[in-house]
């Protein structure tokens, strides 16, 4: 394959300075960089982003209440005037490569290969990995048809929405003792449904000091009605009436890739990543949310650009030093 297609409508090389798989605003940021760097950039997406079910997205400075959606549009309109390709389609896995023909890099830079579903592949010299995280949702019947509506899980995210009515916390994990204590200052009526959880006295005495109700008894499913939550059925038949519940996911990163890369972890399996999020793998990042699960929309697109700076830094030091080679086997004198 000499050429690709990119959503851009564009035919560009398949050889690339960095290719970014995932294009969420972490991926798209550190692209939008990038290309403005005069750097040849791919950017390869599924279509599969995490925050989808949300209507809209909040904590972002000029982008407040923006769909997420949109901003994903806006972001791959702009990265798209500098040239960078946007191509839909999954990434297989990528291979570190000992030789990549890369422009002023030479025959003998190191690099990717980067291997599309179907076939075609890429040759890139760095690659960022932005393809975040799922939310694993507890297996409740209910739960997931009213996520990212009224099935919550960020307080930050979702609760100014939802303040001042009846809320619930779903007690599906250790964290929710504390989600439904932070909770009760956007809410007067907040209570902790503590299904399986076991709490200890003293979590008893800060949920009460708060005011917010503990309600103990096995969470069975959610009961919605007219396309709203009405509320948490019980395994007694009770059904405690709520507007909105949030619940602590489990966050599952979209890692395979660094799998196939050796990728240091830490003790919890994350990728392990310096400040630019540069991981222990020479050449490969990772930004956003496969890399932090906490990392909101804004902070994602953060990492992003953080990635962009130390990438085009690391690419200019190897074009230098390759340049400085042949610039010594010419044989040419140093100026005076």
């Amino acid at each position: 394959m000499g050429e690709m297609t990119g959503t851009t409508g564009t035919r560009k090389s398949e050889r690339y300075d960095v290719v970014v798989v995932g294009a969420g605003a972490a991926g798209l940021n550190a692209a939008l960089v990038l290309g403005r760097a005069r750097r040849r950039v791919a950017v390869v997406d599924a279509g599969e982003p995490r925050n989808a079910p949300a209507a809209h997205m909040h904590g972002y400075l000029s982008r407040d209440g923006m769909p997420p959606a949109a901003l994903l549009a806006v972001g791959r309109e702009e990265v798209a005037r500098y040239g960078v390709d946007l191509i839909d389609a999954r990434v297989e896995h990528v291979e570190h490569v000992e030789h990549v023909e890369s422009g002023e890099a030479g025959p003998a830079a190191p690099g990717f290969v980067v291997h599309l579903a179907g076939g075609p592949v890429l040759h890139a010299r760095r690659v960022v990995i932005a393809t975040g995280l799922r939310d694993g949702l507890p297996e409740l019947p209910g739960l997931a048809e009213r996520w990212g509506h009224d099935v919550l899980h960020c307080p930050y995210c979702h609760a100014w929405e939802v303040r001042d009515r009846p809320l619930g916390v779903l007690g599906t994990a250790p964290g929710a003792v504390n989600q439904a204590l932070l909770l009760r200052q956007w809410s007067a009526d907040v209570v902790l449904l503590a299904h399986t959880l076991v709490l200890t006295d003293a979590e008893r005495e800060r949920l009460a000091a708060r005011d917010v109700r503990v309600v103990e008894g096995r969470i069975v499913r959610l009961v919605s009605d007219d396309g709203r939550l009405r509320g948490v059925e019980l395994a007694t038949g009770q059904v405690v009436p709520r507007e909105a519940v949030f619940v602590f996911p489990q966050p599952v990163p979209r890692d395979a890739l660094l799998f196939g890369l050796d990728c240091a972890r830490d003790d919890n399996g994350w990728v392990t990543t310096d400040r630019t999020g540069r991981t222990s793998h020479p050449g490969v990042w990772a930004v956003g949310n496969v890399a932090d699960p906490r990392a909101q929309v804004v902070t994602a697109a953060g990492t992003g650009a953080a990635a962009a700076f130390a990438l085009d830094h690391d690419l200019a030091a190897e074009e230098v030093d390759r340049a400085v080679e042949r610039y010594r086997a010419s044989g040419a004198a140093l100026p005076a």
